[in-house]
């Protein structure tokens, strides 16, 4: 982990998507101009992420450690596009984390004038522009599509992994599970309801599959049900019926549209039934994570599913785990009687995680 990290990633994000797009692309020639000056303060528009404001200096060192560069165009001072894109995506801890640890980041203003402006220029890009991100190799090559009109975490975070696969870097566990998690959010996400004899047992097991990113116990007519949340163009609902009935985990399948009726009355016959009947929430969420120091630790809704089924199989919960959460976690352990506040996977991760930071830095 580089050094200075822990207050640098405490937030941040960014974007790009389709990797399947080629790059026979001639890399632009580096401005002649003196580097803009370094940052005294960290504006809105940056977020929590450390960029640099040297590309010369920022690509020799990704030379010299064989890492990807990503360089991001926004104005500053900037608008609200530009404020928020900075304060939601690249102030979100793990994108921030992923950003600082996995990239060499630079910031190139579009509404400066000198050696900003020559930077922009050499890269062909628009001033006065919109947040614009491109992730490139120390030859100034593109690795991922350039993302721009995209400011979501899943464009930015595609790009990120779009352009580690294209070095050949493995993808940590955690980025891998905020892309599906991001993506999905960015779709349709749909629900799926199972009845079984223990929604413990099954939301663990529901919760450790591809595709699922969020999962859910409670009651329903009487039953205890787990409550999906799925993404459907990673894992059909057909298929997630099927496995739930291999898995004992789908005595009965309550379905919330028709067309999920049609396909789990194929399945499940009548065990299939179709209600908008919401369901009745149990306090005892993520059962198997909330039995250990894990309930303390700020994750999202993925992770919170992934490492309660890992911790019900006794499997070692680290892979779904960021090297700055596994910090955490080990000041956790030191201090257990500490006032840490359960969070069982949030939407919002930044705000827990400061939460938690504040505690383990005793204010």
């Amino acid at each position: 982990m580089k050094s200075g990290i822990l207050i640098a990633i405490i937030g941040g994000l960014f974007l790009v998507t389709d990797a399947s797009l080629s790059f026979a692309v001639e890399p632009p020639p580096a401005p002649k101009s003196a580097p803009p000056p370094p940052l005294r303060s960290q504006p809105r528009e940056l977020g929590t992420v450390s960029w640099a404001r040297d590309l010369d200096m920022v690509l020799t060192q990704a030379k010299r450690k064989n890492m990807p560069v990503m360089v991001i165009f926004t104005e500053v001072p900037g608008c609200k596009t530009c404020v928020d894109y900075g304060q939601f995506v690249l102030s979100h801890p793990l994108i921030a984390e992923a950003i600082q640890n996995l990239f060499e980041p630079v910031a190139v203003f579009n509404n400066v004038k000198g050696a900003d402006a020559e930077m922009l220029k050499s890269f062909d890009e628009a001033a006065m522009n919109n947040p614009v991100v491109r992730i490139i190799d120390a030859d100034r090559k593109p690795l991922a599509p350039r993302v721009a009109d995209n400011f979501t975490s899943a464009g930015i975070v595609s790009a990120m992994t779009a352009a580690l696969k294209k070095t050949g870097a493995k993808i940590p566990g955690y980025l891998g599970l905020l892309e599906e998690e991001a993506l999905a959010q960015a779709g349709t996400p749909e629900r799926a309801v199972f009845a079984m004899h223990c929604f413990w047992e099954g939301e663990a097991k529901l919760g450790a599959m591809t595709g699922v990113v969020e999962t859910r116990i409670g009651t329903l007519k009487g039953r205890e049900v787990v409550d999906v949340t799925f993404d459907p163009r990673r894992l059909a609902y057909e298929t997630l019926v099927k496995k739930a009935m291999e898995m004992k985990c789908a005595d009965h399948v309550f379905t919330r549209t028709d067309a999920h009726q049609t396909i789990a009355a194929k399945l499940a016959k009548e065990k299939a039934v179709r209600t908008d009947e919401e369901i009745k929430p149990e306090k005892d969420q993520k059962h198997h994570m909330a039995a250990t120091l894990y309930r303390f630790l700020p994750m999202t809704l993925i992770q919170a599913s992934r490492v309660n089924a890992a911790l019900a199989q006794n499997l070692d919960p680290a892979p779904h785990l960021s090297p700055m959460q596994l910090a955490l976690f080990a000041k956790i352990q030191e201090k257990p009687d500490g006032r840490w506040q359960a969070a069982p996977g949030t939407g919002n991760l930044a705000r827990a995680w400061n939460a938690a930071q504040r505690v383990a830095l005793g204010r």
